[in-house]
């Protein structure tokens, strides 16, 4: 089924708000929380809003299949699939923290189309498609234009960075290096590049579940997003999301940290 990319992104969004309500229903409810087998907490919320999108694209787009965190993939030789993360940041949610959001992308192969994340909490949308340009609650959304890294804010989902030493490494001397750092992390952290709150988030692992959205509402805002090799793609495991005048720099200092 062909679809007009401002169609496109208008579902996108409009499937995140939906999911997004549903988890926003269960938020600070004390709902109990479970263990999935990679170690990784997941509540009713995750699971009841991914299900509530899965519906919702069912019924409107039945020819394309969805990968979501939860419920894993459907139709998946289709030549457009939707990427579904319910609740990015769970730990965050369940803590009763209101920085997590929806992601929602909609692709073909590894080209997004469209990508929306939604905040229910702080009652903030962001959406994007190339070409189209991004928004934030309606109106144009800005990377800064900050060009000193001593003047910039840098953030990440979290600094341990345990599964990797080496960018961990990197990670304190970028921080070091700038004028503000802060684990305001998961999605949240790429909102605030994409409206010029920040200047830099990084993620030391990501699923496509985590990145496919983001892409395009960095790059359309105005930003760089890449994984740490430099490569332009939200398919590679990790993430670097800057505003352009940093880009470079930033990407040189984080680079020590990806192994020959």
């Amino acid at each position: 089924m062909n679809a007009d990319p401002r169609d496109l992104m208008e579902a996108a969004a409009d499937v995140a708000r939906k999911a997004g309500d549903v988890a926003l229903d269960f938020f600070r409810r004390g709902i109990a929380v479970d263990t999935k087998s990679d170690g990784t907490p997941v509540t009713v919320a995750d699971r009841t809003a991914e299900w509530t999108a899965r519906e919702w694209l069912e019924a409107r787009f039945p020819q394309d299949g969805i990968l979501g965190e939860e419920f894993g993939e459907s139709r998946p030789g289709a030549k457009r699939r939707w990427i579904l993360d319910p609740i990015d940041g769970t730990k965050t949610f369940i803590r009763g923290v209101p920085l997590w959001g929806t992601l929602v992308a909609v692709a073909e192969g590894e080209t997004i189309l469209a990508g929306a994340a939604y905040f229910p909490a702080v009652n903030e949308l962001v959406v994007a498609s190339p070409g189209l340009g991004c928004f934030w609650n309606g109106s144009a959304a800005h990377v800064s234009e900050q060009d000193s890294l001593a003047q910039a804010v840098v953030l990440v989902t979290d600094e341990r960075f345990l599964q990797n030493p080496a960018k961990g490494a990197a990670w304190k001397e970028l921080s070091r290096q700038a004028s503000l750092s802060r684990t305001w992390g998961d999605c949240y952290g790429y909102l605030l590049v994409a409206t010029g709150r920040a200047e830099v988030m990084v993620d030391e692992g990501l699923s496509p579940w985590d990145a496919a959205a983001l892409q395009p509402i960095i790059e359309e805002a105005g930003g760089v997003f890449t994984d740490w090799k430099g490569t332009r793609t939200a398919f590679g495991g990790d993430g670097i999301a800057t505003n352009a005048a940093l880009s470079q720099r930033v990407r040189e200092l984080l680079r020590t940290g990806v192994q020959p």
